[in-house]
């Protein structure tokens, strides 16, 4: 995990330096803190998928350039089997498997994500980013506040909601939860 986020770190740090902005401007740029987007740079920060994507956005990159270091080639289709999506571990707590790296000018971003359960003490992330967000949990049980409002999700249920809103999630039960996230 922890070369992974390295990895990502020195792609922000290149694309940066190629577009010759400071830290500040992207921070500014992509509404991000700068506290968080120097942090991000160093690599010893957990760099969320929704600042990954926010930064991709603004500066016309892929996705999957920041989180892989690849740009998808497909047009016309991208098929992922069961299992073999590209996968990046986020912190030791979130795994990403990406559904559709592969594919060229996406609209929306699928991932598999996989969460391990956290001590009832420890603080929830919350992100928010423009666009929307579903989820459907796939396995296990997880609790996901939105703006304030706590919802317990089960296997089977799913989620649909505006992403500018503040919001995190945690794993219930003591158990791992897997779920689809499609961030658009």
């Amino acid at each position: 995990m922890d070369e992974q986020i390295k990895q990502i770190a020195e792609r922000l740090r290149g694309l940066r330096d190629v577009l010759e902005l400071t830290a500040e401007d992207i921070a500014r740029e992509c509404d991000i803190s700068p506290y968080d987007y120097r942090l991000a740079e160093t690599g010893d920060f957990d760099i969320s998928v929704s600042m990954l994507q926010k930064i991709a956005r603004r500066y016309g990159v892929s996705l999957d350039a920041l989180m892989f270091g690849e740009e998808p080639k497909m047009s016309s289709y991208f098929l992922t089997r069961a299992g073999k999506g590209v996968s990046i571990e986020r912190t030791k707590a979130y795994k990403y498997q990406a559904l559709a790296s592969g594919f060229m000018n996406r609209s929306v971003d699928p991932f598999i994500v996989t969460v391990e359960p956290k001590p009832d003490d420890e603080p929830i992330h919350y992100n928010s980013h423009a666009g929307q967000e579903f989820s459907l949990v796939l396995e296990g049980r997880m609790m996901v506040n939105i703006d304030g409002k706590e919802l317990i999700l089960n296997e089977g249920d799913s989620l649909y909601f505006n992403s500018k809103l503040p919001h995190g999630m945690k794993a219930l039960d003591g158990k791992t939860v897997r779920f689809l996230a499609i961030i658009m």
